[in-house]
């Protein structure tokens, strides 16, 4: 039962830093991303988003050409994606010894909703894109919740 648990719960870790990294890697080639998408006309594919993607592109284009120098802060968050990722390194080696990594983890999902609703629509994000953002964290805190489920009969079973 124990190690049936310890799998789970590295699995389900493995899963969370594998999404972590992903969606903080993808900020390094935001130009290069978004000039694809442009290229492939697949932001005019769905007429609500692609609109909006479309004045992403623009933006990010112009930005590229005229102050490229602030790219410098995607960098920096793809950068604290990875730093995070690597934060899980420690409950997934012992799990009970570090569950205070996965509650932290619990709260940094839950805080992007606040961020989401309240800095979306200073920036002008629109409505749609706002919950997109939301859906990291509830897709982000269903494994971590489910872990510390885990975890704790983990601990309960030692």
């Amino acid at each position: 039962m124990k190690s049936s648990l310890l799998y789970r719960i590295r699995t389900l870790i493995v899963f969370f830093v594998i999404a972590l990294l992903l969606s903080g890697i993808t900020a390094f080639p935001i130009h290069t991303e978004l000039k694809w998408m442009h290229e492939n006309r697949i932001m005019s594919a769905i007429p609500l988003i692609g609109s909006w993607l479309d004045k992403v592109w623009k933006g990010v284009d112009e930005t590229s050409r005229n102050h490229a120098f602030l790219f410098y802060g995607f960098d920096w968050l793809a950068f604290a994606h990875i730093v995070i990722a690597l934060l899980f390194i420690g409950p997934y080696r012992d799990p009970v010894k570090n569950k205070w990594v996965i509650q932290w983890g619990i709260v940094a999902c839950l805080g992007i909703i606040p961020l989401a609703f309240i800095a979306g629509p200073i920036r002008g994000i629109p409505g749609f894109h706002i919950l997109i953002d939301c859906a990291f964290g509830v897709i982000g805190i269903v494994p971590l919740l489910y872990c510390l489920t885990l975890i704790n009969k983990l601990q309960r079973t030692t």
